[in-house]
Formats: C-alpha cells, structure tokens, sequence
C-alpha cells in the first residue's frame, strides 16, 4: 500500500504547485495528529536502550535530523502502555545478541494503522500500531526488531543514500553532456536497476542478519518467514476488491514476497526445525489487547466505502470499486480503472470567493471555462477542471466556514465512469447529524479465549468495522489462522470490535 500512496501523490503532484498545496493545513493539522513514543529497558518514557549517549558520528546526526520529520510525518504520539512493554521486552535480548551490542537503539511507536517498520542511521527504529495488531506473538515483533537493527549495524541506510546521491550526480551528468537522448534514457533505467538491485541486496542481507539475532537470543527464527507471509496476506486482502491492480513494480526496493520467505526458511533452518525457540502468543496479545486499531479518532474514520469524521462532523462515500485510504496528507482513494482522488482541506480566510481561491494559482492547467460556483446538499461549492502532463483532473471545494474541503479526481484516459464517480463522490459529501456523529467509535483489539465449537467463521461475526462478506478471511489474516475447523480450546484471539 505504501507504493499505491506514493503513486498517487506523485500523479497530484502534477497538479498543484507544491507551495501553495502546503497552504492544507485545518485537515493535515486534523488528520495528523499521530505520535511515536520512545521506550528503554527499565524506563519506559526513557530515550536510550543502553546507557550513555549516542555517538556523534554521521549516522547520528542523520537520525537526529530526520527523527523530528518522521514523527511529525506520521503526527506525534501514540500511547499505550501495554504496546510499549511488549516492544520494550524484547529490545534488550536482541542488543546484546546483535551483530553490535554496543550499538544504541531509539524505539518509536507510531500512531499508524498501515503495517510498516523501518530504521534510520544511528539507531532510529520505528514500527506502527497497524504492525504491533498484525504481529501474533512477541517472536514475530522481535522478527521485525531484528531486521530493523539489521539494517542499522550494517549501514544501510547511509550507504542507500550513497549510492542515491552517486546516482543523482550521473543522472546529471548524462543530462548535460550526453545529447543521444535513447542512450541516456538507456543509461538511466540502467542505473535505476542497478539501485534497486543494491537495495533487494541489502534487505535480504537483514532478513539473514535478523534470523540469526532472533535465534541467538532464544526466539523462534521461523517468526521471520511467518511475519513475511502474514504481512502478504494483509497486502493482498487490502486490495481484493480492485478489479484490477497495478502491476508489481520491477524496481522495488524489496524482493518479492516468495523469494523473502524461502531464505528466511532457509536461515531459520540452520538453528534446527520448526518449534524451536520461544514464541509467546499469550503474553504478547495479552498486552496489546484493547489497542487502537485501523483510523485514530482525530483523524476520522473510514468505514468501507465512507469516509466519515466525527470531529469536523463530514463525511462522504466513493462509488463501488474504490478504496479508502486515511494518510495523514489527505484521504487517498483509487480504483482498479486507473482513477485516483485526493481529499484534504484548504485555508480559505485569504480568499473572497470560492472562484478567487480556485483560480489563485494553486492549479497546473486549469481550464478557466471549466469553473463555476455550486452548492453540494446546500453547501457552497466551486467546481472546475485541468488538463497537465497527461491527465485529466476534475477538483471542486466545498465550503464550511473557513475551510475548504477539496475533492481531486484524475485519471490519464477520462471515461463517463470517471466523470460519474467524481459527481457521485461529490454529492455525496455532507454534513453529519448529531445522532450520526454520537454513533461515531473508533475500532479496538479484543483478546478473547475460544471456548468448545468455536469456529474462525463463527468469531469473525462479531467483529465490527469490517466488510461482512470479508470478515472471516480478515479475522483468519489477523490471527494467523489458516484453517476454518473448530480452534483448539484456549487459543488467544484477537476480534476488532468498536
């Protein structure tokens, strides 16, 4: 899903001028508001996992520069005590079982529903809460830590950047001296490859490096190649409902799913067979029940194909075929016809009218013919198209208050289907009523303990903010579960429940 996101900010970006696209603020402050939260052995609330400072070497001043970022990126703090201890009892064993146990570590939570961990020079290591629900036992979170600190004893990140900035330097080179433009276009997907063959070296170089930790410090070195396929299974279910997807980006910076898996096998081997090394399940969802699960309530909610946001009191619906996306940009939606919208809110103060705002200069080609004021169910509303780089975009912005709230379709080849979700999209935007805003909760992890009988299908039925037809394949992903015959009696399982 990251990949999906990037795309589609990149197509926007053909759009708006990024200067004035920042002006965004009431709902990137709003949907924003995210947080990490910085754990040690003994002191929870501390910054260190060992003790002294960090070193002033060039690793940690790259980290130091880019932590403020990522945290303000992902919008602040997310606090859970249980989640942190669970992080936090395995930090210690995997340090000192590393590959530089004098190495030290900054762990951050971030308030994100998406699955997601990486690290940063100087021992800067993240994972989401979106990470912590999928993960079903303290060995699969400890997979995840390993191939982070991984990354970190060998210096990825610094030498990724290396090379990225070497191959910045030839691009520029090949722009202004080489005049064949085939052999420079030649040149540059050769160059591109050739990074993204140095970047799948070096996550298979963690994933080896982060099955031996976990082996070295008594977890089970399997967790690894099982997190792999959970997180697949996860990826793919987000994105079933497409009728047709991107297809897989040949320049990833990862290696195929499959391919991760194997070797991960094959590394866990060479410390024995499967059963080996400690697990946990018990304990682990024992401290991450009752965590936040999918969208924070600051931010708003998507509910199948709604998005709706208790807070501001809005809300709005994408026609059959899209998937909701909340980003702390804006909400992102996108359907398998090559159709993207972007949803985010402007500052208006500045502005006499909704035709003065829209023809500020914020939008690339815009088509001066094409604006005209509105009212979307008794909102004023200015509505308008463009045409830049190839695609075509339909944008209106509705007004409440001083806000702004901007609805942004593209699409490079425009059907009537294209044009019929943009004008469904926007008349379905509204107003919440209080009633609708007092049944507004967010979501949260359920521990539960499978009693006689009990069935994946039967269990799945009580979980709330799910598409029923796609319960029982969610609640088998989320618990790790691939059979659909009666669980054993006593099995630790997780429900999303309001």
């Amino acid at each position: 899903m990251k990949g999906s996101r990037v795309r589609i900010h990149r197509m926007f970006e053909n759009l708006c001028r990024v200067s004035v696209w920042m002006r965004s603020l009431p709902l990137v402050l709003i949907f924003g508001l995210m947080s990490c939260q910085q754990l040690g052995i003994s002191n929870i609330g501390g910054s260190e996992i060992l003790p002294g400072s960090l070193r002033t070497n060039l690793a940690g001043d790259v980290g130091a520069r880019e932590h403020p970022r990522v945290v303000a990126t992902y919008g602040g703090i997310y606090h859970n005590a249980g989640a942190e201890r669970a992080v936090a009892s395995v930090v210690g064993r995997l340090v000192r079982a590393s590959e530089d146990p004098s190495q030290q570590y900054r762990i951050t939570i971030l308030n994100s529903p998406a699955v997601n961990a990486f690290a940063l020079p100087g021992g800067y290591l993240y994972v989401t809460r979106g990470l912590l629900a999928l993960a079903n036992d303290t060995s699969e979170l400890a997979a995840v830590l390993a191939h982070e600190m991984a990354h970190v004893t060998s210096n990825h990140a610094l030498k990724r950047q290396q090379r990225a900035e070497a191959r910045e330097i030839g691009d520029k080179v090949l722009t202004d001296v080489v005049q064949d433009s085939d052999q420079t276009r030649s040149a540059r997907a050769s160059a591109r490859l050739s990074f993204a063959r140095f970047s799948q070296v070096q996550e298979l170089q963690a994933d080896a490096l982060g099955v031996k930790t976990l082996a070295k410090a008594g977890f089970d070195p399997f967790a690894a190649s099982r997190f792999l396929e959970a997180m697949a299974d996860f990826a793919a279910f987000q994105t079933a409902q497409f009728s047709g997807n991107d297809a897989p980006d040949f320049l990833s910076s990862h290696p195929t799913t499959p391919e991760r898996v194997s070797l991960a096998i094959k590394a866990a081997r060479q410390f024995g067979a499967p059963g080996i090394g400690e697990k946990d399940r018990t304990q682990y969802l024992r401290l991450i029940d009752g965590m936040l699960f999918g969208d924070d309530p600051l931010e708003g909610y998507v509910r199948g194909r709604s998005f709706l946001h208790k807070g501001l009191g809005i809300g709005f619906t994408v026609p059959t075929g899209y998937s909701l996306e909340n980003s702390p940009e804006a909400v992102l939606a996108s359907n398998g016809d090559g159709t993207a919208m972007r949803f985010d809110g402007a500052d208006l103060n500045d502005f006499n009218s909704l035709t003065d705002y829209m023809t500020s200069g914020w939008i690339n080609g815009l088509l001066p013919e094409s604006v005209h004021e509105t009212t979307v169910n008794g909102l004023p509303a200015v509505v308008g198209a463009a045409i830049t780089q190839g695609w075509s975009f339909r944008i209106a912005v509705v007004r409440i208050g001083q806000t702004g709230y901007r609805f942004i379709f593209a699409n490079r080849n425009p059907s009537d289907n294209f044009e019929s979700s943009y004008r469904a999209t926007l008349e379905s935007f509204r107003q919440l009523t209080p009633t609708e805003r007092a049944r507004l909760h967010s979501l949260q992890l359920k521990v539960v303990v499978t009693k006689a009988g009990e069935t994946p299908r039967r269990l799945a039925r009580g979980m709330s903010g799910i598409d029923p037809s796609r319960r029982l394949t969610f609640f088998k992903i989320l618990n790790g579960i691939k059979s659909a015959g009666p669980l054993p009696v006593g099995t630790n399982v997780k429900l999303i429940v309001e």
